[in-house]
């Protein structure tokens, strides 16, 4: 029978109420649950540390945080948003150098270490496995990993390959993410990038996109910045084929081809930008491209001028560049922001009056998400701050809300609020704003301007800044939460006083305070969250009086409630005056967001939230002038050729038409609507002709006719003082500016300064100048821009832009009117570092000299040091590698202040002339001079006693070795030495053997200017100790110079003879005489010049102006001289005018007499003058000097004193200074007319190519090698009538030869012997395996010596067998390991190696060609023929190379054991260390963004000497020739 139904329940009855009664509990129970833990405040948890936690980094989309303890080499990380930490027990302590965060792949991150060995995570820090880049770190950069927008696996790494003891910065790359070991890139790199870099950017096609790399690379043979090129490849710059050519090409960047000078590159959104330099100058010209191959010049207005170190890239849009210009005093600057179009090629003038400040940081920011809405603070008192730098700027913040066409003020309640921006940056990422939508904050202040920080107040604004509202009094640092619903401040203070934080809920219209735990007092430092302000926690880091700490605060559990779809609303981003929704860019944009009042959180964790656009109908806003077109009074103007379309005037027609661009188009990016027919749209297209498609070359139509053009200048004057201020490359203006002063000696007096920027066509005396009673004149040594003009009253007037615009600040101290040498020194790369002599007088009347130094173009001075004759900089990034800081100076001073007969000069430097010039290091006593040249300082020291001089090299400025003269050279009392010019990474240096005949030896140093070899002897010097030696500019190793062949008759007159050089010094022979061809009438003929009969020239102590040379750097191995035909060089007054085209080879007469002569057009026009004699005309050529013809320029005879052009020879202008009776006069000579055809250059096809590609030979070497490669100049052909329209890289490329013994040269401690074999000096002993390791602690391996050493600049590969390397190869104690890796021996023979001892000597300096990639220059030996020919040039001029190895080690370059000792600054800089500076590197979060630091960065650059022959050292001396 079945039970009643209610008698006793089933099991299925009993488990569904079972259920149910255990849910309804359930859910009670979660309700009370949920609200007792619903919270009044959030959680803040503190955890303690040691040390200040630097380089916070969240790992994007994630609550998990990384921070570095630099001091302790550690790592931390925080799973939970800075709640708990622990320390990365898999990184061992002390390992951590740097913490880098991939930028865009949200999971990794990378610890780096000082070696290779360093650490990856692939999962958000949980586990870290080792990866190997077969470089050390480079601690001479902060960027030391480029990544790929979209390919993670593909990353750049900058390091240091050290081999021996000297280092070479490389790039490596993996295509794995370092999974496997990184592989080499490419050598002579300055710096490199992926096309990917940004996720915007892109080539067009996706495989180019996955693998091009772009590389600045430095120029052949020249460590110049104005000598580096771009280079693309996109296969890792391997070999194509089979024929190994590597795969690489320069990209054709102004449309005609490459440009040289490239220093930068950055990428902003879709737009790639080049920064290019010149020599000269510090303005640069910027290149723009949106696929990397086809690139423009932008092109920005002519008042704005972009120079080095004074500009920066703005935060830009999808469709622009925003770029912003110092205009004013570096001391107290101000900018002018420009916007380009939207690819980048013309830039129009946005807003003037910019506030910058000396970093070049400009308070500009846009609010995040929102298009077209930023906020700028301009100077109200501009023109107070342009006439006085001490004047303080009254800013004002200003507001736009349609991209910058209109501006607006801030508004707070009716009152004007001004708002502290980027130059005052008190928080790490972005100052105003975050994704989350509308919400703004600012520290500021109402009134007329904006007061200091420490007066500000707290304002905020929800809707994009259009509004705003008054927070918490006091500055404060801030951050967004939960998309804006969470506001968080805490004060803004200097000391540990903090104790609470403040918080707002509902948009800042109301704050809670935020006590912190336990009482504790901090001074907070870094105030922070996600990158995308999603999140509900926040992290401050902060210390209290012993501590550091991290702080979380927890804002989840507050509310009780998610945001439901009531809770939001629509926001619109960017409203017009009538509160509705504006148009940009083709649309509209709404955020959807929560309500201010709503008491939820969006809990959107890690969720961007994303504008609604709708789109507009088209306006004339959204168009823009096209390429080529510039708009000018609201149309757009055509100012280069139309582009036709594919397939138009083929026919060659001028007259034929095509539909072509109308001069509009639409901004690329706009989504507008179009309406109307296509006929009303401004992009229509128009009707164009063919000869519209191109312009007219050379600028106008050419008359076939020279011109020129007199001007009397007024006043009875004899003599003029001139100089050229010579536009870069990369100025695109026409101007060829001269400043010239009229004087006369007896009585001494000057005239008015002129001023012509028409090259002399027309003068003017500028209002600044005309009563300012200037004594001198003097133009910047390096940067040709700018001149100086002192005056009586010691008030400095000068211009940075060639004379167009003048400025004024007062010396701080009067000038010495007795010193002999200028009283300037300037730096190469820094352009507004001074130093200025003075004359500084006591109370009591004791005057003394003094240098000071400014760092804002004399706006302010401090004394540097009392007592001087001259102090200089000698830091620049050119030397670097040496250990020479750009902050070092050398002074040469008294050693007790006063000027009594017994106080001798010393020797002192410091690397940090801002910091420590008080403290002065004491290098040398006794000291009579010093010089500079290229890469060396060289000292002269004074033994009083014996009445002699000794010389001391440095190439770091801090350790000098004595000067090792070669073996048997002897002197008798060493008076006078003169470092003459040099390019060849050694010193030139004349030792004077016999000051009353005049004459002494030239000596060649060996690459650290300790060691010496005799180049030539019984060289000519005068009583100035100005010596006859000229170095052939533009080609490397060619060098001319006047023997005394009578050295030991003091009975006759010294008898000179000229001789010349190829290879840098090792050969010298006689010039060859002019050809016999029956117009030259001769008493002797030699094809090959001898001692019976042989050219002669005039050297330079004859020259009567010491700035004229020989040649010209433009012109490749042309030379001209005054001199004779015969035994021995002639009187000077029967001297006739020679020239040679082929760098001394041969040699021709080019007219009777003696004739002055200037180089234009590169070369391609000559003109020469007859000087110092009546005449009407010149004679010019234009193939060389095979034909001359006659121009006259005047009716009546004058008598010319010069002929002048711009010192690079790039001009087609010349002027002629001259006097008629006793007026003066400068005659324009202008060759333009000639013609107005472009040269064009043919790589592919030489007869049809404008130039030739020149190859200069050595007479004794058949395949003319020189050091190791045989090197092709770019050279006009002569029968070619067109003009050089662009800088010529006359240098255009070289092949390299095969290694043979003259590749070699004899090791230190070694000596040519009589059979010309390399032996040890007598005396001498080899290094010690053991000492030359602990000398050189990265030292790897030794090898015994062999006695050669490969010469530093050869080039040569293959060949003979390394002559260096030929005996046993043995590990230095302890690197066993790397020396088995690197050549792969077994234990055994690494047991031998150990255990076995073995006498041996260092074999150093070999290597060194790879890290300066320099200029030609190092002494070679001997010719191809036998190692062992007695008859051989090895003997005849031996070669000798003699150093005390502690004196080599001491100054070698780039010492790597010390490179992380010098370099532990670069890294507290770079990373924060102390809690002064933090680096937000995670991900693409919001982050401000400017290139300003990365585009003034020239690291290649290198120092350069202009011209002058030399310094000299010694009695009687002057401080600089």
């Amino acid at each position: 029978m079945r039970p009643a139904r209610d008698a006793l329940p089933g099991p299925r009855a009993f488990s569904w109420r079972t259920t149910l009664l255990v849910a309804v509990l359930l859910w009670q129970v979660l309700m009370a649950t949920t609200v007792e833990a619903k919270k009044d405040k959030p959680t803040v948890t503190v955890t303690d540390f040691d040390r200040f936690p630097v380089n916070l980094n969240y790992f994007p989309d994630s609550d998990i945080v990384l921070f570095q303890d630099q001091s302790a080499g550690t790592i931390y990380r925080s799973a939970d948003a800075g709640a708990t930490w622990k320390k990365v027990d898999q990184i061992p302590d002390g390992k951590a150098a740097a913490l880098v965060m991939h930028e865009y792949d949200q999971n990794r991150a990378y610890v780096l270490t000082k070696g290779m060995h360093h650490w990856r995570t692939h999962n958000r820090g949980e586990t870290w496995e080792t990866f190997f880049t077969d470089a050390e770190l480079n601690i001479f950069r902060n960027d030391w990993m480029v990544f790929h927008a979209t390919n993670p696996d593909h990353i750049l790494f900058y390091g240091i390959d050290c081999e021996s003891i000297f280092c070479d910065e490389v790039v490596m790359y993996t295509k794995d993410g370092f999974k496997s070991e990184a592989e080499f890139l490419r050598g002579m790199t300055d710096s490199c990038w992926w096309a990917k870099s940004s996720p915007l950017f892109a080539t067009g096609d996706d495989e180019l996109d996955n693998n091009r790399v772009l590389c600045i690379v430095k120029g052949n043979f020249s460590p110049l910045k104005e000598d580096n090129r771009l280079l693309i490849s996109d296969n890792f710059f391997s070999a194509k084929g089979a024929d190994g050519v590597v795969q690489e090409f320069e990209p054709n960047l102004n449309g005609i081809g490459p440009v040289q000078g490239v220093v930068n590159l950055a990428v902003v959104k879709k737009y790639m930008l080049i920064a290019t330099a010149s020599k000269n100058t510090d303005e640069m010209a910027l290149y723009v491209t949106d696929d990397t191959l086809k690139w423009h010049r932008a092109v920005f207005p002519s008042d704005h001028r972009i120079n080095e170190a004074a500009y920066t890239v703005l935060e830009g849009t999808n469709y622009s560049i925003q770029i912003d210009v110092m205009n004013a005093r570096p001391s107290n600057p101000m900018g002018v922001m420009l916007t380009s179009n939207s690819n980048g090629t013309y830039f129009t003038k946005n807003v003037e009056h910019t506030n910058r400040n000396m970093m070049g940081h400009v308070d500009f920011e846009k609010i995040t998400g929102v298009q077209g809405i930023f906020l700028i603070n301009q100077v109200d008192n501009w023109e107070d701050v342009q006439q006085d730098s001490k004047a303080k700027k009254k800013l004002k913040t200003k507001i736009t809300f349609d991209d910058g066409r209109t501006f607006e003020k801030v508004h707070s309640d009716d009152k004007t609020i001004h708002l502290h921006s980027v130059t005052e940056l008190n928080n790490v990422g972005r100052v105003f704003s975050s994704p989350a939508p509308g919400l703004v904050m600012g520290n500021g202040n109402t009134g007329d301007y904006l007061e200091a920080y420490d007066d500000a107040n707290l304002y905020v604004s929800d809707d994009a800044g259009r509004t705003w509202a008054k927070g918490p009094d006091g500055p404060h640092k801030f951050e967004f939460g939960d998309q804006g619903s969470i506001l968080l401040a805490v004060r803004d203070v200097k000391s540990p006083e903090v104790t609470e934080l403040k918080y707002s809920l509902n948009h800042g219209k109301s704050w809670d305070p935020l006590e912190l735990p336990d009482g504790l007092k901090v001074r907070p430092w870094v105030l922070t969250t996600t990158q995308d302000s999603t999140s509900l926690k926040f992290i401050l880091t902060a210390e209290s009086k012993s501590k550091y700490h991290v702080i979380s605060i927890d804002f989840d559990g507050l509310h009780e409630a998610t945001c439901k779809e009531s809770d939001m609303e629509d926001w619109i981003a960017r409203v017009d005056d009538k509160n509705k929704a504006s148009c940009l860019m083709g649309h509209t944009q709404t955020y959807h967001r929560r309500k201010k009042e709503a008491k939820c959180f969006v809990n959107q964790v890690f969720k961007d939230p994303v504008p609604i656009s709708v789109p507009c109908d088209c306006s004339a806003d959204d168009f823009e002038c096209d390429f080529n077109f510039v708009k000018k009074d609201g149309k757009c103007e055509k100012v280069g050729p139309v582009i036709p379309p594919e397939g138009a005037c083929k026919k060659g027609d001028p007259e034929e038409t095509f539909m072509g661009s109308s001069g509009w188009r639409l901004i690329p990016g706009d989504d507008c609507k179009r309406t109307g027919k296509d006929s009303e749209q401004k992009d229509a297209l128009k009707e164009w002709k063919c000869k519209d498609t191109a312009s007219a070359p050379g600028g106008g139509e050419a008359s076939g006719k020279i011109s020129h053009k007199q001007n009397p200048i007024k006043g009875d004057f004899s003599l003029f003082e001139k100089h050229y201020l010579e536009r870069g490359d990369t100025n695109l203006g026409d101007d060829e500016t001269i400043i010239m002063r009229p004087y006369t000696l007896s009585p001494y007096r000057q005239g008015d300064i002129m001023v012509s920027q028409d090259h002399g066509k027309s003068w003017d005396t500028p209002k600044t100048l005309a009563d300012a009673d200037i004594l001198y004149m003097n133009s910047h040594q390096y940067s040709k821009d700018r001149v100086f003009f002192i005056t009586k009253k010691g008030k400095i007037i000068y211009s940075i832009d060639r004379g167009q615009n003048f400025f004024s600040f007062t010396a701080p101290d009067p000038p010495n009117l007795e010193r002999l040498g200028s009283p300037w020194s300037f730096h190469p790369d820094r352009k507004d570092w001074l130093i200025w002599h003075g004359k500084r007088c006591s109370d009591g009347g004791a005057c003394y000299d003094v240098a000071s130094v400014s760092r804002d173009r004399g706006d302010n001075w401090e004394t540097l040091a009392r007592f001087v004759a001259r102090c200089e900089f000698t830091g620049s990034q050119a030397y670097k590698g040496y250990g020479r800081p750009e902050k070092q100076v050398t002074c040469l001073r008294k050693a007790r202040e006063d000027d009594k007969q017994d106080n001798p000069y010393e020797l002192v430097y410091t690397d940090d002339f801002i910091e420590d010039k008080g403290n002065m290091k004491l290098v040398h006593t006794n000291v009579k001079d010093f010089a500079t040249m290229a890469e060396f300082i060289v000292v002269a020291t004074e033994n009083q006693t014996a009445q002699t001089l000794h010389a001391w090299a440095s190439v770091d400025g801090q350790k000098y070795a004595a000067a090792h003269w070669p073996h048997k050279f002897e002197v008798g009392k060493e008076t006078l030495y003169t470092v003459l010019d040099s390019s060849t990474h050694a010193v030139n240096l004349f030792v004077e053997v016999d000051n009353m005949r005049g004459y002494g030896s030239i000596l060649k140093s060996n690459s650290n200017g300790t060691s010496y070899v005799l180049s030539v002897p019984n060289v000519n010097v005068d009583k100035q100790g100005y010596v006859d030696f000229e170095r052939m500019l533009g080609i490397q190793g060619v060098a001319v110079v006047n023997s005394v062949e009578n050295p030991n008759s003091d009975s006759e007159p010294k008898k000179l003879q000229t001789r010349i050089t190829h290879n840098d010094g090792a050969e010298w022979a006689f010039l060859p005489t002019p050809k016999k061809d029956g117009k030259n009438d001769f008493d002797c003929y030699s094809t090959q010049g001898d001692e019976n009969c042989a050219l002669h020239i005039h050297g330079y102590t004859e020259r009567v102006d010491r700035g004229k040379t020989y040649s010209s750097e433009s012109a490749v191995g042309i030379m001209f001289g005054w001199g004779n035909v015969g035994a021995i060089l002639g009187d000077i007054k029967d001297a006739d005018t020679f020239m040679t085209t082929d760098a001394g080879l041969s040699w021709k007469l080019a007219q009777k007499g003696k004739w002055t002569w200037s180089f234009g057009d590169q070369g391609s026009i000559i003109v020469l003058a007859q000087r110092e004699s009546k005449t009407k005309s010149i004679k010019y050529t234009v193939d060389e000097g095979e034909s001359w013809q006659d121009y006259t320029f005047s009716d009546s005879d004058v008598v010319i004193t010069d002929i002048t052009t711009l010192r690079s020879g790039a001009s087609r202008n010349f002027l002629l200074w001259g006097h008629e009776g006793d007026k003066l006069f400068t005659i324009n000579i202008d060759f333009t007319g000639l013609t107005n055809q472009e040269c064009k250059f043919d790589k592919d096809d030489l007869s049809k190519s404008d130039y030739n590609l020149w190859t200069p030979r050595h007479p004794k070497q058949p395949d003319g090698c020189l050091f190791g490669h045989q090197a092709q100049y770019l050279r006009k052909k002569t029968d070619r009538k067109c003009f050089n329209a662009q800088k010529l890289q006359h240098l255009w490329g070289f092949d390299n030869c095969t290694c043979t013994r003259q590749d070699y040269e004899c090791d230190f401690n070694y000596e040519m012997d009589e059979h010309g074999q390399c032996k040890l000096v007598e005396g001498y002993q080899p290094v010690s395996l053991e000492q030359y390791c602990k000398e050189n602690p990265d030292a790897i391996e030794f090898y015994e010596p062999s006695g050669y050493r490969r010469i530093p600049l050869t080039t040569c590969s293959g060949g003979d067998k390394e002559m260096d390397k030929m005996l046993t190869v043995h590990p230095c104690p302890g690197k066993e390991e790397e020396f088995e890796r690197a050549h792969g021996v077994s234990g055994v023979a690494i047991f031998f190696a150990i255990i076995i001892p073995i006498g041996i000597a260092g074999a150093i300096g070999w290597w060194v060609w790879r890290n300066w990639t320099g200029k030609f220059g190092q002494i070679r030996l001997g010719d191809q023929g036998s190692t062992f020919d007695s008859d051989s040039p090895l003997v005849k001029y031996p070669v000798v190379a003699v150093s005390a190895v502690v004196a080599v080690v001491a100054t070698l370059p780039l010492v790597a054991s010390s490179i992380w000792r010098a370099g532990s600054s670069l890294f507290e800089r770079f990373t924060g260390r102390g809690g002064a500076e933090y680096s937000w590197l995670g991900g693409s979060g919001p982050r401000r963004f400017t290139t300003r630091d990365s585009f003034a960065r020239g690291r290649a650059d290198y120092a350069i000497v202009d011209e002058d022959e030399g310094e000299l050292l010694g009695e009687d001396s002057d401080e600089e020739v």
